[in-house]
């Protein structure tokens, strides 16, 4: 497909980048953290850490690291949330030239066991609130070594020790557990302080990250990312929003607001590792769930960029606290991980006078793939034009490219896409194509200036008498409806038409009746795309960055399934020859 999309780039982005600008991570590293020494790097609990304090304490956490006899390539896991200590960590891992595997913190003991299995972690940190879920499955892993933290370690003796206190004994967060050799964080970074340190110089096609996927469609798969894959996600990043960065950064430092997790993807290649790019501030916070908590944290610091899914949008916007923050500096609200819906838009700019700048990727790809214009004067619903360096197709079932504005399955070829899955030809090979687009899974149309509109998931369309019903024009209908908090579309079987819509909603009014919700999807929604079920929810499963796991809703349905299965078997059997 010719680049259609190049001529509608916003003035001063180029066409491509150069991921050969840096060898590896390690030398975006050491060179991040030597010239922004001193400037602050995060701030967490009304703290702050200095570039250089990153620096010096991750040297001593790599050299712990070698201390324990393990070597460039050996994986390590890391299982930590939005503390200071997981740039600590991380930076230590990639300097020893060992390979960082992203776990988690919320999964269950089958998942854990899984990805330390799969990975062959030698090594974990952990924070303590997890330590009981390692503790069932340690004993199957390849894991030899565990580090422990708490949540309050970077915090200075006297309000560590406070705040360590409440998390155990008073919110009672850390259930009991027994790693009798696990060895403390403060201990390690002590220890490696007496070890000499000699950084690894990994190449660009060196194994950097393992970034575990797939989980909430099958088993979990790890994306094998290189240093030369992350660096290319950063300088896109950077390449993209510099339009938008540089004119805050010339007055002051350019900050973000990290409430996506830094072991998600867009995290991790954003957040961290172009902050660390750039010199700009990451306000830590742990847990986005707890609004007030969130709140407080932000009602100390000016913030110019705020990445986030649409729930997370939505939640804030509709909180009683969210006038306590002044959001008079934000320049940049970029939406990723789902759809974001138009109501949603509609009041994020209703509150802060900003519109949503929708972006689209995958851990398959190291985050970035499409982006909307940073200077963009209206929501569009659609997912922007292709980055820089960055090729895409449109394709049918059979591999066949498609014209424009016909929907297919997006496929994309860049220096940001994964080398492929770990340990997995059979997997790599049904999503590589063999020029080297891979196929995303995603249906998505592409205009005549090279906007593309994100449709939905291939796997979560709904095939209603022979026409496709795609949950997130539902969702996004739906949402407009006052009263409507969230809701969630999926598909079931049924006798006439083969599959029919569920809708789940989520109330923020009480008064809201099921007929309601049926009269506006008629008023708004053809015959077909109209749901044939409405079931009224407290709350929606969620992925840990605010996704919600349709696969949940539809694994919450085996009687249904089941009793539907039955039939069509025996309407088969008697239509039989």
């Amino acid at each position: 497909m010719e680049k259609i999309w190049l001529k509608h780039y916003p003035p001063g982005v180029p066409h491509s980048v150069d991921p050969a600008a840096y060898n590896s991570l390690v030398e975006l590293l050491d060179e991040g953290l030597t010239r922004h020494a001193p400037l602050p790097a995060y701030r967490f609990m009304g703290r702050a850490w200095l570039f250089s304090d990153i620096d010096a304490a991750s040297r001593r956490m790599a050299a712990y690291l070698h201390g324990l006899g393990l070597k460039p390539g050996d994986r390590v896991a890391v299982m930590l949330p939005n503390v200071p200590q997981y740039p600590v960590v991380v930076a230590a891992i990639l300097r020893a030239g060992m390979v960082v595997v992203n776990v988690n913190p919320l999964y269950t003991p089958r998942e854990l066991e899984h990805q330390l299995k799969d990975s062959g972690s030698a090594a974990i940190f952990i924070l303590e609130n997890f330590a009981h879920t390692l503790q069932e499955v340690i004993g199957a892993t390849p894991v030899r070594h565990v580090v422990l933290t708490s949540l309050g370690d970077m915090l200075g003796l006297v309000k560590g020790a406070v705040v360590n206190m409440v998390v155990r004994r008073v919110r009672k967060l850390v259930p009991p557990f027994d790693l009798p050799s696990a060895v403390r964080f403060n201990k390690a970074l002590r220890i490696g302080r007496g070890q000499a340190f000699t950084p690894a110089r990994p190449g660009p096609d060196d194994v950097a990250v393992l970034q575990y996927t797939g989980g909430t469609t099958g088993v979990s798969k790890g994306a094998t990312l290189t240093h030369r894959n992350v660096v290319a996600s950063m300088l896109l990043s950077e390449a993209w929003n510099k339009a938008v960065i540089d004119p805050i950064a010339r007055q002051e430092q350019f900050t973000m607001v990290a409430a996506l997790p830094l072991y998600h993807i867009f995290g991790f290649a954003v957040n961290m590792m172009l902050g660390m790019h750039l010199g700009a501030c990451n306000i830590l916070i742990p847990n986005p769930r707890d609004l007030p908590a969130m709140f407080k944290e932000l009602s100390r610091y000016r913030f110019h960029s705020f990445p986030a899914v649409n729930t997370l949008f939505a939640a804030m916007a509709r909180h009683p606290d969210f006038r306590s923050v002044d959001w008079s500096a934000l320049r940049q609200s970029v939406g990723g991980g789902m759809a974001v819906h138009q109501a949603t838009a509609k009041l994020w700019k209703d509150k802060t006078g900003l519109v949503i700048c929708e972006g689209y990727g995958l851990s398959e790809t190291t985050a970035g793939v499409t982006c909307n214009p940073g200077q963009q004067q209206a929501f569009t619903g659609g997912i922007g034009l292709p980055l820089p360096s960055t090729e895409v197709v449109i394709l049918d079932e059979d591999g066949r490219e498609l014209p424009t504005g016909s929907p297919g399955e997006l496929a994309v070829r860049g220096p940001q896409v994964m080398s492929g899955y770990w340990q997995r030809p059979d997997e790599t090979a049904k999503v590589m194509t063999l020029d080297g687009f891979m196929r995303t899974g995603d249906i998505c149309v592409m205009d005549e200036r090279g906007y593309i509109k994100l449709i939905d998931r291939k796997k979560d369309m709904i095939l209603v008498s022979g026409f496709n019903v795609y949950p997130n024009e539902i969702e996004d209908a739906v949402a407009l409806l006052p009263g409507v908090k969230e809701c969630a579309a999926i598909g079931i079987p049924d006798e006439r038409s083969g599959e029919a819509v569920k809708l789940f909603v989520v109330r923020d009014r009480a008064d809201l009746s099921e007929q309601a919700v049926r009269d506006h999807c008629a008023q708004v929604l053809t015959g077909y795309k109209r749901p044939k079920v409405v079931a009224f929810r407290q709350d929606l499963p969620k992925t840990p960055i605010g996704k919600v796991l349709r696969r949940a809703l539809r694994d919450a349905e085996p009687a249904v399934v089941a009793e539907a299965s039955a039939r069509q078997a025996e309407q088969a059997l008697t239509e039989a020859p």
